[in-house]
């Protein structure tokens, strides 16, 4: 994958999928695996949502087109993968009920807000320092996560996230 050529979107624009075009594909289970792991990706990658649905439909049956449409998928997003990047904040003893501190993560993937996430902590932090820590572990984990997405497919994030 690292010397595929790039492409600049994820389906080709010129031709539509037909269930009986080409020679029947050889590893079915191949192409199921990709497929499924890729619609993962089309949950946070709205770009990817409309080729991996159109993949998916011919998962019973997988043809060479069907697998070429793949890799030209696979292809788009090792060229498109810049980096993931988490911002956090946390608020110690915000809620004057009972002085529970809030933590909120943002984690982007290039430009697209991916996920998200705020909470209260159940445990009371004794200092803004220590609310700090936990909303620094939580980005972490949340960055851990959804760095093994992309990584099950084959394709490697070639920059560190950001924190």
């Amino acid at each position: 994958m690292s010397t595929a050529k790039p492409v600049q979107t994820p389906m080709p624009t010129s031709a539509p999928l037909n269930a009986l075009d080409g020679v029947a594909f050889e590893d079915s289970t191949l192409y199921r695996s990709v497929i499924s792991s890729l619609q993962y990706l089309a949950f946070i990658r709205p770009d990817l949502s409309f080729a991996v649905n159109r993949v998916c439909q011919h998962m019973h049956l997988p043809r060479v087109p069907h697998w070429q449409v793949v890799k030209r998928i696979l292809r788009y997003l090792h060229h498109i993968v810049d980096f993931l990047a988490a911002y956090f904040d946390a608020d110690r003893a915000g809620c004057p009920d009972d002085r529970g501190s809030t933590g909120g993560l943002c984690v982007f993937f290039s430009p697209n807000l991916i996920s998200w996430s705020s909470q209260k902590e159940t445990t009371i932090a004794r200092s803004s320092i220590e609310a700090e820590y936990k909303a620094v572990a939580n980005a972490t984990c949340e960055l851990l996560w959804i760095q093994s997405l992309p990584r099950d497919l084959g394709i490697f994030i070639s920059f560190p996230p950001i924190l």
